[in-house]
């Protein structure tokens, strides 16, 4: 059978962006139409001619708005950025490495504003509707981005993933979604959220495109990924908070994986970890998340804050009252943290839990504030706990068998990030 030529692709894309009964209008808000083309006709002269730039040389991507591109406003989601914001002077690092790597760019991809929640809303832009029930969110704040992979408007989606932005969309929207190592891939040129906890992932439908994705972006050069053997792989499963108040379908799903796993030879132990419980009671005291939104957008919240998001600016608005002094203590309490779930889980080869312990809420579930911040800290608990721990992290769909899609997630020590692509890469298979 012969390979789909770049172009080709490309154009199943397009159709895929402009189809007025599809969410493009809402999962796209930049379409990078012409340039896109020449870049896929580029990769497919090069393929005629024998030559190759790597995996992702012709690959049909997206980047969240989040992202510099040269000459445009970086909109992060926000109309007010839109507004008042600078062009661009140069790409951000990664896109400049996906150019390099012969990607052809469709498009910027929507987001919650300012990438601040994990529900996938957004006022100003529309909310792109959840590829497997479109009365439900897509989860976020990579919206578009899971939702854009997922119907078929890019074949790799780059997000971002500061509390669970590529993993909670793409486990509630179906697909595969990668957080790194935090150090792993240059977040220069991507509009911050928080500098302790940014990451920048992909997500897709495979984890192989993931990891090419991953290695490109990373500056790494790509390798085969073999699968990791399944017999006698060591999966700690984390006891208390990430098992608890699951909702039926993801304890149904979540419980029939571990069965499979059992009998491909998986050794799964229970893990107690009371530094779980030391995370909750730190981020209950303070949040080094929303101190550094503050930071950020607190000139702009007194200059435009009628035009922010209510939930976002509500959310930021908290961290007028946080001391330095408690930021600080927060922040070498954390990296104390850190050092001890390192240490802690260096006996398994990863974490196994749910990525989020519901699946989408529907729109509808959401119009209310109190019960949006409800259902968002449900999709972003189990998260959060790799980007705390600075761990890397990967969500891999679970079989539906008709119902709505759930996520499994793994969490590795940072660092190990190839050797948690190979043991995903052998799990996405047993569940085929």
């Amino acid at each position: 059978m012969t390979r789909q030529s770049s172009r080709e692709r490309l154009e199943q894309a397009l159709e895929k962006i402009d189809d007025p009964q599809g969410e493009g209008a809402r999962a796209c808000l930049t379409i990078y139409r012409e340039r896109a083309k020449a870049e896929a006709d580029a990769a497919d002269a090069r393929a005629r001619n024998g030559i190759s730039l790597g995996p992702l040389d012709g690959a049909i991507v997206s980047i969240k708005d989040l992202f510099d591109v040269a000459g445009e406003v970086t909109r992060a989601g926000s109309k007010v950025l839109a507004e008042e914001g600078r062009p661009a002077t140069a790409d951000a690092p990664v896109v400049r490495r996906l150019r390099k790597a012969g990607a052809a760019i469709v498009a910027k991809t929507n987001m919650s504003e300012f990438a601040f929640t994990g529900i996938g809303a957004n006022p100003h832009f529309g909310t792109p509707g959840n590829p497997a029930d479109r009365a439900r969110v897509p989860g976020g704040s990579s919206a578009g981005a899971a939702v854009a992979a997922a119907d078929g408007m890019c074949e790799i989606a780059i997000g971002s993933d500061t509390g669970g932005s590529c993993r909670i969309p793409a486990a509630i929207c179906g697909i595969v979604g990668y957080k790194p190592s935090r150090q792993r891939i240059p977040t220069e040129g991507a509009f911050p959220l928080s500098y302790s906890l940014d990451s920048i992932g992909p997500i897709a439908r495979s984890v192989a495109a993931c990891a090419d994705a991953d290695a490109v972006m990373a500056g790494e050069e790509p390798c085969s990924l073999a699968p990791a053997p399944l017999a006698g792989l060591r999966l700690g499963i984390p006891q208390g908070m990430p098992l608890e108040n699951l909702d039926q379908t993801v304890g149904k799903t979540f419980s029939e994986a571990f069965s499979r796993l059992q009998k491909a030879g998986v050794r799964l132990t229970d893990e107690k970890l009371p530094l779980l419980d030391d995370m909750t009671k730190l981020l209950a005291r303070t949040s080094i998340l929303v101190a550094e939104v503050y930071y950020i957008h607190r000139d702009l919240l007194a200059r435009r804050g009628d035009g922010v998001d209510p939930i976002v600016r509500s959310r930021i608005e908290k961290g007028r009252d946080i001391s330095a002094a408690d930021y600080i203590a927060a922040v070498r309490e954390r990296n104390a943290l850190i050092r001890e779930m390192d240490a802690r889980i260096a006996d398994v080869d990863a974490l196994v839990l749910p990525t989020t312990a519901t699946v989408a809420p529907r729109m509808d579930e959401v119009k209310e504030p109190k019960e949006f911040m409800i259902r968002n800290a449900k999709l972003l608990r189990n998260t959060t706990i790799g980007n705390f721990f600075d761990l890397c992290g990967i969500s891999l769909p679970l079989p539906r068998d008709g119902g709505l899609p759930t996520g499994l997630m793994l969490l590795a020590r940072n660092g190990h990030d190839r050797r948690l692509f190979r043991m995903a890469a052998a799990i996405e298979r047993l569940f085929a």
